[in-house]
Order: C-alpha cells, then sequence, then structure tokens
C-alpha cells in the first residue's frame, strides 16, 4: 500500500465528481445539519427562479448569492467527506482488479484445474507455487514457503508460512516468493479478508459510531432550536415593521446552525480509520478506533512485545576455582552446533566479551549433543571432554548419574539468577559443573520511555506472561509496566479482562494464537496480528497487518486524537456561530431599531454585505478546515483538565474571534469590488 499520506489529482477529481453524488437526499439524511442547508438552497434557488421568470431584477443578485453561497457550503461538505474516503477508494480499485486478474490451482483429487480466484469456495484445497499469488484466505496444510504480503501491508520484508501452529494463516492477494504450500480456503467470496478490506477502506459500510450518533443529535437537536428561533422572527419582523426576506432568514438559519462540524463530522470519522491504515492496521469499524481512543487499560504480552522475544546471554557466573574465561570457553563449545537465539547468544557472548573465537567445528571432529525435551540439556563430546549445558535439575540429575553432586555454590548462584527473573543454565565438563550461563529476556529499548507517556495518558499497562511470578515480577519491574499476570492461561486473560470491565475499564490487547481469540473478543479493542491464525484475526476488531505488538500504543494515540479532533471542531463551530449572529442579527433590525447598530461591532458596510458575507465566511471555513479533519489534532499525552482548558483557548477563543475577523474582510473585499452596495 502506498504509504503517502497526500492527495494526487485523481483523488481530488474524483472527489469533486463525488461531491455532486451527494447531493442526493438519499444520501444527506444522514447527515441532518447538511440536509437542512440543501432544503434552504432548494428554497432559496426556488425565489432566484421565481424572481427571474417574473423579470423582477430587485432582489433578485442579492439572492442569488445566497442560493450560490448555500450550495457550495453543501458541496464543500460533500467534499471533504469525499476527499477522506479518496485514498480508501483507490486502494480498493487496486485490490479488486489485483483480486479478479488472479487465477488459482485447484486441487481435484490427483489433478490440479485452473480456475478463477473468485470461484473458490470455503474448504476448497488450491496449490501455490514461487511466484503465484495466493488467492483467497486460508491456512497452510501442507509445505513451507516464503511469502511477500506487501501487497496488503505495504512490508517488503517476506515472512514464512507452513502448516501447523500459529504461522499457518495466509491472506489472498498475498504472493508466494519460494517454495510451494498447499492451502485450504477458509472463506467464501465476498467473506475474505480482502473483501471487508476493500469494503471498509471504500467507506461504503462504515457505520456511524455511538459518539457520531450522539453528536449527530445533539447537532439535530441545536438546529431544530434555530430553526423555531429563525421561524419566529419573522412574525416579530412583522409585528415590529420590518421587512426580512425568506432568503435572508435562510442565510441566518444556516450561518447559526452548526454547519462546520455537520460538514467534517463524517471525514473526521473516515480519516481516523485511514490514519490506522497507514500504519497497516485494518479496524473492522470506527467503533474499534473510538474505543481505543478510552482505553485506560492496555493488555500486552511480554515475548515479542515488551521484550525482544528471545532469551539472550548476558554474563557467565563461575563456581568457586573456576576461572570465567575456563568456562566462557566450555560454553561456547557446547553451543557451537546450537542454532537456536540462546545457544547463538552464549558464542557471542564469549567472543565479545572474551575474545574466544569460533571454532570450525568439522576440525574438532566432535559429537554434538541436541536439545531435547527428554533430558532438557545440550552438549557435544570433544576430546576425551563430555560437556553438557541445561537447567539445574537437569544438569544436577545429570551428574548424580555419574555419582557427583551439584556444588551448592553454584545452586546458589542460579536461584540468584532465578530470583532476578533470568534463566540459569549450568554448564558441565566431564562430570563437574564450571559455573552458570546468566540468560535473560531482553527488554526493548525505549519501551520503559513509552509506558510513561501510557501512565500520562492516564492508561494502566498490564503484562501478559506464562513464566513463573517470579521472573514475571522482575521483567515487569525492568520494563516499568503498572501490573502483570503470570502464568497466564486463556481462562486467567479472559477473567482478567472481564474483572477490569466489570469495574467500569475499556481494556485493549493484542494476541496471534488460537488461544488468544477468547481474550481478543471479550476486550474492547482486540487487535489481532495479521501473521496469527484466522481464529484471532475474526476474533479482534482489528488486524495489524505488519504483526507487531507493540503498534497497540500508536492505535491507542490515533484513537485519542480522533476525539479530540471531533471535540475540537465541534467547539469551534460552536463557538464561531456567536459572532456569525452578531454579524447578521444588527443588520436585519437595525433600520427599525436603531440601537441595534451597538451590536454592529464588525462596523459592516450594509445589511446585504453582512448577510452574505457571514454566508460565505460559513461556506469557505468549511475547506481551510478540512486538512486539519483529515490530519487530526495533535494529541499531547495530558491530563483530561489540561486538554480542556487548552481545547477551549484554541478552539473556543479561535473559533469566537476568527469569524470576526473572516467576515469583516469578505465583507471589505466586497464592498471594495462593488458586489454589494
Amino acid at each position: 500500500m502506498e504509504k503517502n499520506s497526500g492527495f494526487n489529482k485523481d483523488i481530488i477529481k474524483i472527489a469533486v465528481k463525488d461531491s455532486f453524488k451527494k447531493l442526493n437526499p438519499r444520501i444527506l439524511w444522514r447527515n441532518p445539519v447538511m440536509l437542512v442547508v440543501e432544503v434552504g438552497a432548494l428554497y432559496t434557488s426556488y425565489y432566484v427562479l421565481r424572481d427571474l421568470l417574473a423579470h423582477q431584477w430587485g432582489a433578485l443578485g442579492f439572492n442569488l448569492q445566497i442560493a450560490f453561497w448555500l450550495w457550495l457550503t453543501i458541496l464543500f461538505a460533500n467534499f471533504s467527506e469525499a476527499l477522506a474516503e479518496g485514498r480508501g477508494k483507490a486502494q480498493a480499485a487496486t485490490l479488486k482488479k489485483a483480486r479478479s486478474e488472479t487465477m488459482a490451482k485447484k486441487v481435484v483429487g490427483d489433478n490440479l484445474q485452473s480456475v478463477s480466484a473468485s470461484e473458490l469456495r470455503k474448504d476448497d484445497i488450491v496449490l501455490v507455487e514461487a511466484g503465484d499469488p495466493i488467492p483467497g484466505d486460508g491456512e497452510v496444510i501442507e509445505g513451507i514457503a516464503s511469502v511477500d504480503e506487501s501487497a496488503v501491508t505495504g512490508e517488503s520484508a517476506p515472512v514464512i508460512r507452513e502448516s501447523g501452529g500459529d504461522r499457518s494463516a495466509v491472506t489472498g492477494g498475498t504472493r508466494v516468493l519460494s517454495d510451494w504450500i498447499q492451502v485450504r480456503i477458509s472463506a467464501n467470496p465476498g467473506e475474505t479478508f480482502l473483501d471487508r478490506m476493500i469494503n471498509l477502506v471504500e467507506g461504503a459500510k462504515r457505520q456511524k459510531t455511538p459518539n457520531e450518533v450522539a453528536l449527530t443529535i445533539l447537532l439535530l437537536g441545536l438546529t431544530i432550536v434555530f430553526l423555531l428561533a429563525v421561524a419566529t422572527l419573522e412574525s416579530y419582523a412583522i409585528y415590529s415593521g420590518a421587512y426580512v426576506s425568506v432568503p435572508v432568514l435562510l442565510a441566518l438559519l444556516v450561518c447559526l446552525i452548526p454547519t462546520t462540524i455537520g460538514g467534517l463530522l463524517s471525514a473526521i470519522g473516515i480519516a481516523g480509520m485511514d490514519r490506522l491504515l497507514k500504519r497497516n492496521v485494518l479496524a473492522m469499524s470506527g467503533r474499534a478506533v473510538e474505543a481505543a481512543g478510552d482505553v485506560d487499560v492496555l493488555l500486552l504480552d511480554k515475548t515479542g512485545t515488551i521484550t525482544l522475544g528471545n532469551r539472550m546471554a548476558t554474563e557467565f557466573l563461575p563456581a568457586p576455582g573456576v576461572r570465567v574465561e575456563e568456562l566462557a570457553d566450555t560454553a561456547q563449545l557446547s553451543s557451537l552446533a546450537d542454532e537456536t537465539p540462546e545457544g547463538r547468544s552464549i558464542v557471542v557472548l564469549a567472543k565479545n566479551k572474551y575474545g574466544l573465537r569460533e571454532r570450525d567445528i568439522g576440525q574438532l571432529q566432535a559429537i554434538f549433543i541436541p536439545f531435547s525435551a527428554q533430558t532438557r540439556m545440550s552438549g557435544v563430546n570433544v576430546q576425551n571432554r563430555e560437556i553438557r549445558k541445561g537447567a539445574v535439575d537437569a544438569i544436577e540429575k545429570y551428574l548424580q548419574q555419574q555419582d557427583q553432586q551439584l556444588d551448592q555454590e553454584v545452586r546458589n548462584i542460579a536461584e540468584g539468577i532465578a530470583k532476578k527473573g533470568g534463566t540459569p543454565l549450568v554448564v558441565a565438563d566431564n562430570g563437574r559443573a564450571l559455573g552458570v550461563i546468566h540468560l535473560k529476556d531482553v527488554v526493548k529499548g525505549g519501551i520503559k520511555e513509552r509506558f510513561a507517556e501510557l501512565r500520562r495518558m492516564g492508561i494502566k499497562t498490564v503484562m501478559i506472561t506464562g513464566d513463573n511470578p517470579l521472573t514475571a515480577a522482575a521483567i515487569a519491574g525492568e520494563a516499568g509496566v503498572d501490573d502483570f499476570l503470570a502464568e497466564a492461561t486463556p481462562e486467567a486473560k479472559l477473567a482478567l479482562i472481564r474483572d477490569y470491565q466489570y469495574k467500569g475499564h475499556l481494556v485493549a490487547m493484542t494476541g496471534d494464537g488460537t488461544n488468544d481469540a477468547p481474550a481478543l473478543a471479550q476486550a474492547d479493542v482486540g487487535v489481532a496480528m495479521n501473521s496469527g491464525t484466522q481464529a484471532a484475526k475474526e476474533a479482534g476488531n482489528m488486524v495489524d497487518l505488519d504483526s507487531n505488538p507493540t503498534k497497540l500504543i500508536e492505535v491507542v494515540g490515533i484513537g485519542k486524537q480522533l476525539l479530540i479532533t471531533r471535540g475540537s471542531l465541534t467547539t469551534f463551530s460552536i463557538a464561531n456561530d456567536v459572532a456569525k449572529y452578531f454579524a447578521i442579527i444588527p443588520a436585519l433590525f437595525s433600520a427599525t431599531y436603531p440601537q441595534l447598530a451597538y451590536l454592529n461591532i464588525m462596523d459592516l458596510s450594509s445589511p446585504e454585505s453582512a448577510i452574505i458575507s457571514a454566508v460565505i465566511f460559513n461556506a469557505i471555513i468549511i475547506v481551510f478546515l478540512i486538512p486539519l479533519a483529515l490530519k487530526g489534532v495533535t494529541y499531547r499525552p495530558q491530563g483530561a483538565n489540561l486538554i480542556l482548558r487548552r481545547n477551549l483557548l484554541v478552539y473556543g477563543l479561535g473559533g469566537l474571534i476568527t469569524p470576526f475577523i473572516g467576515i469583516k474582510i469578505i465583507d471589505w473585499l466586497l464592498a471594495f469590488l462593488h458586489i454589494i452596495g
């Protein structure tokens, strides 16, 4: 996917065209505020047409300008929504094209049948070889292959997919780079991950979130209040002997109702989902994005999220009477054929810290003993030496078989490592324990600072791990999380989430395995890894296409940015209605009631100019705010009181002052150009 946040000319052209399509009342009824503006524009246009046919030129020019700017107000609002949808529609078009052109090798008995990807059904089996696109969502049932997922995730680094385990899920639209796999299709056409992605990025199935619905009701309520207020003005005008035309009253109504936020509300929601998509997170609904903004408890898996994911050797601790160089040399010998991350880290530590070079395995004529679940040891037999490394109890049992005992000092060293949250590996050479290798989970750099930032945002972080409580406590302290759940089972995760929710918290968590599915489904925000199982992806309400668990922190930030953007622009919209009130009301009645001239604090040149200036400002302010609605108001991790204070100061006060300046400038231009007398 394209990462560019800008909009090209093609997207703008499509947005302009869609702006006119969205004038359809059947589409516009979802935005009651703008529907009222459209009714006002239609009514004003009727007056223009009536005056034109009757050759009544007196008010024709004035009414024509009002009608023109009312229609522009609606078009600008439609344009903001269409522009927000534009990038997603461009992506959807690319994805649709890729899907329609994909051919699949369907396995039928012992034969292969070439069929279109759109003809595949759930449980069909397909063969995908090097260079072939994967025709649909599924599970690898045979083989192993390197897969390019850049068409979906935007990341160029290939990933390994194989049968069994949590790395068996594949996504339609990705491509096999090497080897081959057999895939069992897991979804019918129209139900695939790609189909959901197309629908969501197009915005075709985007439902209003609870907050949007509540705000829409508020805006509708304000519209009704101002509608009743304006309707009574005509009676008041007749009673006072002032003449106020219907187009003027409609202009007043449009300027007083919250058209600014009404025109931008939908664009803000779509842009929030799009910001997630730019970070390769697919939100299954706008509700999930909003919920992320309200999250106050964050559950994160330890391995791969808080730590690097592999235990690393950090220290050699020799037994009494043993030189540390001897321990390092023996430990390195035992690990030369150990291709696990732990084994490689032992070799690297010995090389970097003690200058011990890796030996040539072939020249050693050594017999390497691989690790097994039964012995829980590995090692090497070389030059009449029998070297073993393994867990404390495993080495102790091994020594007992050779009529030897594990030195109490070595046992104490191992216990000290365990109390610090590390993993001790004892190294033995010919029945003698030489010392202990300290393995530990390495906490990711900068993660502690990120957790501190979350704490400032009012979010509690909870580490989830299968480690024992002692190890979990040590890692939790080093990482700076607020709490932890040790020896976590699927049932324990589910119970923890429910407990927090029962106390009134909103909970977010990440997961990738089938055993994470119940917790992902229960969490308010469940972010499933795209590299995980189909069950996990179906249970979560977001999918991280990069499979980066730490991205949950960014998801929360984007959710909060969405809520703050909506609140900020709502504050601005309502505040600038006050200024427009001061522009139009004195203009309407100053001739009948000269005292109202004192309210003409902008010193506008004429009543007609005041009305037209306010209508023009009301339309063009939407255009100026579109970039802010799409980009979002910058979120800073501050307390609620500070955010509210900043919101009122910047957008409340700004919304009050901006119309005074803007309307005055427009009024001056109209007078200078002699458009209005």
